[in-house]
């Protein structure tokens, strides 16, 4: 696939190594008790031991770098500690959302107006990119190499009929192209890097492992490699959604949104308005301006924020913030989210809903998981999806998610007041009528009232 210059992506990852700023004080000491510590290696650290003895190849050699006490996590309360696991997706994540800036920049070079060069459509007529596919891979191999003596298990979005059909050559050495593309610098993310390239068959058994069912027992990753899609190749918002299920429970979850603004205010504007502007006035020169991983613990009581190593050249722990939601209780002063589509989501329902419970400001309307992001980092209040009959949700689309927003403070359930289950497939089975996630319990309590009240009314 010509079109989508894969020249660029090797231009793009040759930028040099930019310094962090500074970390702040104290990311833990905002009235509520810390249960979670990152452990603080020294700033100078060498690269992460890639040892053959440990089964799990991530991490220091004098330790792991994620450390999360309390909450019965790792410190005798019965449970098992995630260290690991939280870690090895952190820095797996990254690598993903550098793939995935590679690729949008190769396609907005490649835009000539019509913006449909290298997109491609599935059977439901959704687009689906290099991307999609390449991060599925990518994490796929990487998560079975880090925990290469257990059985990994992956509930992901993609399949590999596209790639394996007969039409399907060009676009399959692209997405094998873009996936070696990043796994040769996985050192510069603490992992290991494959021996040789992979080919062809080793990308897309990758995508073929990625074909668990889920269910109410045992141990498996969800992923939704773009979440976003339509965002993605438009040039705006999306992310990159792992998250880690055991015995029906969401255990972690880790978000990465490369193209989510620092400053609040550009979450309105469309990324291609933000990406003139930044040409226009340059940030400053090694500064946090936009991307960020973040992730969560369950049980930890914090939520955390990194930069992209991508941006910023290492993966650093101690440039990592804790994040909180908002503490905003007042609907008049509270901001809510909706899907930008309108094919799975009723706005006229959320905007009747919006004005029952006072709420002013004008809805924030972004593409993917990055709602869940901007609950979690206090730029807004409200989520409200509520899904035309005959839509299902998946579990890819609300587990990451969920988790982070939970830890960061915030409530998430469906519009019965019922925690989500993700224990009954790749499909939110039995979900009342639709998800609300809030940053606190008394918006949410308003929310759920307003929905009672109106839904009979409704045409969902």
């Amino acid at each position: 696939m010509g079109s989508l210059r894969l020249s660029a992506w090797a231009a793009a990852s040759s930028s040099a190594a930019r310094g962090f700023p500074p970390s702040p004080p104290d990311w833990r000491g905002r009235g509520r008790r810390s249960r979670c510590a990152q452990a603080s290696p020294p700033s100078a650290a060498p690269p992460p031991s890639l040892g053959a003895t440990s089964p799990l190849r991530v991490g220091t050699e004098h330790g792991w770098q994620w450390d999360c006490r309390g909450g019965g996590f790792g410190g005798g309360g019965g449970r098992r500690d995630y260290a690991k696991e939280m870690e090895a997706a952190v820095r797996i994540v990254q690598v993903a959302c550098t793939l995935c800036q590679r690729v949008q920049d190769s396609l907005l070079l490649a835009d000539s107006g019509s913006g449909s060069d290298g997109v491609h459509s599935k059977l439901d007529r959704s687009p689906v990119t290099v991307a999609d596919w390449g991060v599925q891979a990518t994490v796929s191999w990487l998560l079975s190499d880090c925990f290469r003596d257990e059985n990994v298990s992956i509930v992901a979005e993609e399949d590999d009929k596209t790639l394996s059909s007969s039409d399907g050559t060009a676009l399959l050495e692209s997405v094998v192209t873009a996936v070696n593309g990043c796994l040769v610098e996985a050192p510069k993310y603490g992992l290991r890097s494959p021996e040789k390239d992979l080919r062809a068959h080793d990308v897309l058994q990758a995508i073929r492992k990625c074909s668990s069912t889920g269910g109410p027992k045992g141990r498996f990753w969800v992923l939704d490699p773009v979440d976003g899609t339509l965002g993605f190749v438009r040039g705006d918002q999306y992310a990159i959604a792992l998250a880690l299920i055991e015995d029906g429970e969401v255990v972690l979850g880790v978000l990465g949104c490369p193209n989510y603004p620092m400053k609040k205010e550009w979450l309105h504007y469309h990324q291609r308005y933000f990406r003139l502007m930044s040409k226009v006035a340059p940030p400053t020169s090694g500064s946090w301006n936009k991307g960020c991983v973040m992730y969560a613990h369950k049980g930890c009581g914090q939520a955390w924020m990194q930069p992209l190593v991508h941006d910023f050249g290492m993966l650093n722990w101690h440039n990592s913030r804790e994040i909180q939601v908002s503490t905003v209780s007042d609907p008049v002063s509270a901001t809510f989210c909706e899907p930008v589509e309108k094919a799975n989501s009723s706005h006229s329902f959320t905007a009747g809903l919006a004005h029952s419970v006072g709420l002013r400001n004008r809805p924030l309307r972004v593409y993917s998981m990055v709602k869940y992001a901007a609950i979690a980092r206090g730029d807004a209040e409200i989520f409200m999806k509520f899904a035309r009959s005959g839509y299902k949700e998946k579990i890819w689309d609300h587990a990451a998610g969920v988790v982070i927003i939970q830890e960061a403070g915030g409530v998430v359930t469906d519009a019965g007041g019922r925690p989500l289950d993700f224990s009954r497939g790749v499909y939110l089975e039995g979900l009342d009528r639709g998800i609300i996630a809030c940053s606190g319990a008394l918006l949410h309590q308003r929310i759920l009232g307003a929905v009672d009240a109106s839904w009979n009314s409704s045409t969902l």
